[in-house]
């Protein structure tokens, strides 16, 4: 007896599944043309928490974005509501399964993701890298390489399971002419009329973050280079941080932190002369736009190789990284300590130089 093996049909329905967090967004986004190449016909939707869906909003290859209320719906459990809570997540399953999903991509990995692959309806479930027994809500897990150094290595290694060829994902971080209106109008009220640089110093953890005197340091020698005005990006918990450290540049930094949308500073980044970030999704999202870019990794390293000639990641390896959320160093953060402000300007140079030859 001959047992032929068929390979399943093309989907007409995918479902995207990457709630959080900012940077996993923008690294994920390149899964968008990867699936829009291999599968023409298909529809593409994007599950996502509110808090990174205006990454997505304005992307003309995405059919849908549904938001998951996550916030809401905890509000009404801590008020006790549970018969509101219990009415609007039926609700919320019954529009997601009328969609009629064929294939349900849980690229976040999690029990908290994998739950709405499987409450999609989707017969084909393919869970990446699924951990906290996710696996068993999904129909296939894909084991991925995490030390893989290229950047969005667990999107492109999913990409190409599903018939995308390498060379095909790109982060796709599209933008309206308005919101290009909106930047040009935000750049125009602080005097800005040219060039400019960017500095993206703020994210979750201590031990992403660079130092405030090498930031001033560096502000004041790019400074000393061409006078360009140099933006201090972040969000809305980082104003105050931005506000303290632009006072201290005494005049080389300007406070644009929590003044923008998400995808207006991507808009802002788009157009910079240069860009400096640490390991935040700013960075990534300064790299997916294509922009001259020097990424400051420290005890994390998401990824070594941008696969792009004009942005470069300065990394030191120590043997304690990565140290996550348990450093061993008491506060010093060695690792970031010894990238200093000249080699950072150095590269930045080279990596505008590449942009120039390109």
């Amino acid at each position: 007896m001959t047992v032929i093996q068929t390979q399943p049909t093309s989907p007409k329905k995918i479902l995207i599944i990457r709630l959080s967090a900012i940077g996993d967004v923008v690294m994920a986004s390149g899964l968008i043309p990867s699936l829009k190449k291999a599968y023409p016909d298909a529809s593409l939707t994007w599950l996502v928490e509110p808090m990174a869906a205006d990454l997505l909003k304005e992307n003309d290859a995405l059919d849908e974005v549904i938001l998951w209320p996550k916030a809401q719906w905890k509000q009404l459990f801590k008020e006790k509501k549970y018969r509101e809570l219990f009415r609007v997540v039926r609700e919320f399953v019954r529009m997601l399964r009328a969609k009629k999903f064929d294939l349900a991509l849980d690229t976040q990995g999690l029990i908290k993701s994998a739950i709405w692959a499987k409450l999609s309806g989707a017969k084909r479930r393919i869970g990446l890298d699924s951990r906290e027994g996710s696996n068993r809500l999904v129909t296939e897990t894909l084991t991925i390489d995490r030390d893989h150094p290229h950047i969005s290595s667990e999107y492109r290694q999913l990409a190409e399971h599903l018939g995308a060829k390498p060379d095909w994902y790109r982060m796709s971080l599209p933008f309206s002419s308005k919101t290009h209106q909106q930047v040009q109008h935000y750049l125009s009220e602080a005097g800005i009329q040219g060039d400019y640089y960017v500095i993206c110093p703020y994210t979750t953890r201590p031990q992403k973050h660079w130092f405030d005197d090498y930031w001033l340091s560096l502000a004041k020698q790019l400074a000393e280079n061409d006078g360009l005005p140099i933006l201090v990006l972040g969000g809305p918990g980082d104003q105050s941080n931005a506000a303290l450290l632009c006072e201290q540049s005494e005049g080389a930094l300007m406070n644009f932190a929590g003044k923008t949308r998400l995808l207006e500073a991507v808009a802002l980044l788009d157009q910079a002369k240069g860009v400096i970030g640490v390991d935040t999704g700013l960075t990534h999202m300064s790299i997916a736009r294509r922009t001259p870019t020097v990424a400051l990794f420290g005890s994390t390293r998401p990824y070594l190789n941008t696969m792009q000639d004009n942005a470069t990641v300065i990394y030191h390896r120590y043997e304690c990284s990565p140290c996550h959320r348990r450093p061993t160093c008491d506060g010093r953060f060695d690792c970031l300590r010894e990238i200093k402000p000249e080699e950072v300007l150095q590269v930045l140079q080279d990596v505008q130089q590449q942009k120039a030859t390109q």
